[in-house]
């Protein structure tokens, strides 16, 4: 896809925008649709209903959300928010290094793809803690879990979304 302005062409790269424009979603609903709800507005409300549904069908837990408009939630847990946040953290290390540096770990084909997976585990391990009863829940306790498997999904996924110039190996069935 291309983009003209000031009779410059800008090549767009449309699964790096669709991808962007998605993390964009995800990391600003959550937070507006409890304002949203609250608002009393005309059509915002639907929007935050609309939200979330999807954060209902995204979310083990949306129910312990945070609460940022009495009485409305965020739309998703804070374990789930926290994996949000390692995909923005790494959206914007991608953005300044443009995934050159050693701890991408898609460069590393399968044995990257296996660290990913392993780190991943964050969070259902966590949540599986919580369900066995070794600890309630607590956003002090599933916002670093959820942060480590975003942090691991998108050292892994960035350069692929986003290109590479530092593709050693790709991860090939």
């Amino acid at each position: 896809m291309q983009l003209t302005i000031h009779n410059k062409q800008l090549q767009i790269n449309p699964v790096s925008f669709i991808a962007d424009f998605l993390l964009t979603g995800m990391v600003i609903g959550p937070i507006v649709a409890p304002f949203l709800a609250a608002s009393g507005l005309p059509i915002l409300p639907q929007i935050a209903d609309i939200i979330y549904f999807m954060g209902h069908h995204v979310c083990p837990q949306p129910q312990m959300g945070v609460e940022l408009a009495s009485p409305f939630l965020m739309a998703v847990c804070m374990r789930c928010y926290g994996t949000v946040m390692g995909l923005l953290a790494t959206r914007l290390l991608h953005a300044a290094d443009g995934g050159k540096a050693f701890y991408w770990l898609h460069q590393y084909g399968w044995n990257g793809a296996a660290i990913a997976t392993v780190l991943m585990m964050a969070y259902p391990l966590e949540m599986a803690g919580q369900i066995l009863g070794w600890w309630s829940f607590h956003n002090l306790i599933v916002i670093p879990f959820g942060l480590t498997t975003g942090l691991a999904w998108g050292l892994f996924t960035m350069p692929i979304l986003h290109g590479s110039s530092n593709v050693k190996s790709t991860v090939r069935i």
